[in-house]
């Protein structure tokens, strides 16, 4: 297992094929960025992904940003192959990004997950998040 930050020098046609198919297993109705598109040089979303056997079994983000409470960071689109779950992949993804919130010197680390997504809520709070008690509203603009 090697996981990886990836920055946009590291971005081929290869790789954006394998996130793309990897992608879809978490959403296949949400339409995909291409991934030359993202801010991945200046420190506003990394991300990492996970290889074993130099495919990618897994994948994991985190955007940051800037307000008056703080320098935070997002979770976004944590998965892992299904032929590779159980095996701690999704895990060391998320040390890594939580690593990667360290050095930036992120004040907090929030992320969403599903009610029903049980095995990646249990993985969450083992590293320490907490519920936070408050509503998730959502306006999507065209």
């Amino acid at each position: 297992m090697n996981i990886t930050l990836i920055t946009s020098n590291a971005i081929t046609e290869s790789l954006q094929t394998e996130v793309k198919t990897l992608f879809e297993e978490l959403n296949a109705a949400i339409v995909q960025r291409p991934l030359e598109t993202l801010p991945l040089d200046n420190e506003h979303l990394v991300l990492a992904i996970c290889r074993i056997d130099e495919k990618i079994a897994g994948m994991a983000s985190m955007a940051t940003y800037t307000v008056i409470s703080g320098y935070k960071g997002m979770v976004e689109d944590v998965v892992v192959a299904a032929e590779y779950r159980g095996k701690g992949i999704g895990r060391a993804l998320m040390e890594k990004l939580l690593l990667e919130a360290q050095r930036l010197q992120l004040t907090e680390v929030l992320l969403f997950s599903g009610h029903h997504r049980e095995a990646a809520i249990k993985l969450y709070t083992s590293l320490g998040f907490k519920l936070k008690q408050s509503g998730l509203y959502t306006l999507k603009i065209s």
